[in-house]
């Protein structure tokens, strides 16, 4: 929608502090996220490598190529993190069928044992942090928190909802 010269563009009208006090609050939550990883994290591991087994699960194996290009990560940031999944037995290299000279990454026994952890660790800090909430406000919490990010999603333009930032893997 184009604005005609000399005018603005529509923008919302302020809901009030709700929406004020929620832009402080992202900050925040995005910092104790990060906090919270490495604080309770039981594996020591590069947790950014860890996250490449998630896709690598989720799809099956693929070369590395595609894996950096579905992360929509840096190609060499990529390299460094499998090459360390690698060398902890948590990926391993099998020829492309398709392509004998290429290889596609297949995350072992030891990775998706590493991966479970990861998703113990998570759950077991949840669970510490919600240990006062009632069923009703954690529902209540979880449904609003999903409606947000598929708004949050759903506002960004095209694949920007699941890239992730230049040198950074989720």
């Amino acid at each position: 929608m184009s604005v005609p010269a000399g005018r603005s563009p529509r923008v919302p009208a302020p809901r009030g502090p709700s929406v004020e006090t929620l832009s402080e609050q992202l900050p925040r939550f995005l910092r104790l996220v990060t906090a919270a990883k490495v604080h309770f994290a039981s594996d020591t591991r590069d947790r950014a490598a860890l996250v490449l087994l998630h896709p690598l699960v989720r799809l099956g194996p693929l070369r590395q190529g595609a894996l950096a290009e579905h992360l929509k990560a840096d190609p060499s940031t990529v390299s460094r993190h499998v090459a360390a999944l690698v060398d902890e037995g948590l990926v391993r290299r099998v020829a492309d069928e398709s392509d004998g000279r290429a290889t596609r990454l297949v995350v072992t026994d030891a990775g998706l044992a590493a991966l479970e952890q990861l998703g113990r660790d998570r759950a077991a800090v949840l669970e510490r942090v919600t240990t006062d909430w009632t069923e009703d406000d954690l529902a209540t919490f979880t449904g609003l928190l999903g409606r947000f990010l598929d708004d949050l999603a759903a506002a960004l333009p095209g694949d920007a909802a699941t890239a992730a930032p230049p040198g950074v893997l989720r």
